[in-house]
């Protein structure tokens, strides 16, 4: 589905885009401890379930590390309860933090430029900035839509294309803001677009990549969720569907969502209230249905060379599959040499250490994902997904400082792949 950039929605009103306004749930106050689980993860469990806590990376797994979100009301009992336990705080006030964070750059309208980066932005001004790099490359780039989310949003990216012209090679898919706290997948995805196509004409690398495949860029296919976070909820992963019957809870995990190995138990949570809701039937999220159909699509006009779907954080670089830790796809052998070339490749820019392997032994059991379905669903040549920066300091609440670091050394990783795929 294709619309041009002068009707693209917009929710810009003059050259100057005001600030949104700050999130409606504070988390003043509020700490994010990182805590070793060690080898039974039941007692660290047992703190979060006590104490009813959140945790940021799933529930606590032995031989890891627990990021545990903990309230002004329980920092006194936690204490006592990891009293003796080497925990190192990650966030002294999650609310300043967010504050700091949420300092959101304004954008003049038609200003495309490498500054963009400096900062996050407003979701209005992500639309804008991808309508005026179309605007700046009419003749190589469209504005396209994979669909609409639950509220009616046109999950929204940009095409664009080589020498030969639009939609005459293989394409290349990249997927960002998945779960809509994680913005610097966002600001990441939009530089992978961004340094390509604006490079095209004086790189002849960049050139050779672009002439040889289709870039499909979609910075935010959680954009209800994405508004959410930046309006009422930093911390919102999830879609904003309505809650299933009988339960008051908003949203499904739309990577949880996906219409392959669905079924299977222990990689998503059937409680509509956990952060991992998989939902009441497979594909039932407005937004895996219009992916899942729209690269099924392009996999049939076009082909699908590639996939890769942004996350963070945890600094991986993962391939299928999340639904088993057993299974492995039928290329799994090039699929590991890839992601260890891509590893090192990111690693070379600055220092910055990604582990890679399949999704459910490198980071954990995850059914009915975006990754597991376009390999085996749709059949895309290559497929993977990848935890952004950083491993623990930050956490979801990366300072807008190193958003430019992630992209290039992501940059690197990405770049790899397009010099090493067959």
């Amino acid at each position: 589905m294709k619309f041009s950039a002068l009707s693209l929605f917009l929710t810009v009103t003059s050259a100057a885009v005001s600030q949104p306004k700050p999130a409606a749930k504070s988390y003043k106050g509020y700490k994010v401890f990182r805590v070793p689980v060690g080898t039974d993860a039941s007692k660290v469990s047992g703190i979060v379930n006590k104490l009813g806590l959140t945790t940021w990376k799933g529930a606590p797994r032995a031989g890891t590390f627990a990021d545990i979100v903990v309230p002004p009301t329980e920092v006194a009992a936690f204490n006592q309860e990891v009293s003796g336990m080497d925990v190192v705080t990650m966030h002294q006030d999650l609310g300043a933090s967010i504050d700091e964070e949420n300092a959101f750059g304004t954008y003049a309208a038609g200003a495309v430029n490498s500054t963009w980066f400096n900062s996050y932005h407003a979701y209005a001004d992500h639309l804008q900035f991808l309508s005026d790099l179309v605007a700046q490359y009419p003749s190589q780039s469209e504005i396209v839509t994979s669909g609409n989310s639950v509220g009616g949003r046109p999950i929204t990216g940009i095409h664009f294309w080589g020498s030969a012209g639009k939609s005459k090679k293989p394409a290349v898919v990249l997927h960002g803001t998945v779960h809509a706290r994680e913005w610097v997948s966002t600001m990441t995805v939009e530089y992978l677009g961004y340094n390509l196509l604006t490079n095209y004409a004086s790189n002849t690398e960049i050139k050779g990549f672009v002439d040889k495949y289709d870039f499909y860029v979609f910075p935010v296919v959680n954009p209800d969720g994405f508004v959410y976070s930046q309006t009422n909820d930093r911390m919102w992963r999830k879609n904003r569907q309505a809650a299933p019957s009988g339960s008051s809870c908003i949203g499904r995990d739309i990577n949880r969502n996906w219409p392959f190995q669905w079924s299977v138990s222990g990689g998503a949570s059937t409680d509509p209230c956990a952060q991992d809701f998989k939902g009441r039937a497979q594909g039932d999220a407005p937004e895996t249905a219009a992916l899942s159909s729209w690269l099924k699509t392009i996999k049939a006009n076009q082909g699908l060379k590639l996939f890769i779907d942004y996350h963070a954080y945890s600094q991986l670089f993962m391939t299928p599959y999340g639904y088993s830790c057993t299974a492995l796809p039928t290329k799994n052998t090039e699929f590991q040499a890839l992601a260890k070339g891509a590893v090192a490749a990111i690693k070379a820019v600055y220092g910055t250490s990604y582990q890679y392997g399949p999704i459910c032994t490198t980071i954990y059991k995850a059914t009915g994902s975006s990754v597991d379905y376009v390999n085996d669903v749709v059949g895309a040549d290559y497929t993977f997904t990848s935890e952004l920066r950083d491993t623990g300091n930050y956490g979801f609440v990366l300072p807008a400082s190193q958003i430019v670091p992630t992209a290039t050394e992501t940059y690197a990783g990405f770049r790899y792949l397009l010099q090493n795929m067959k």
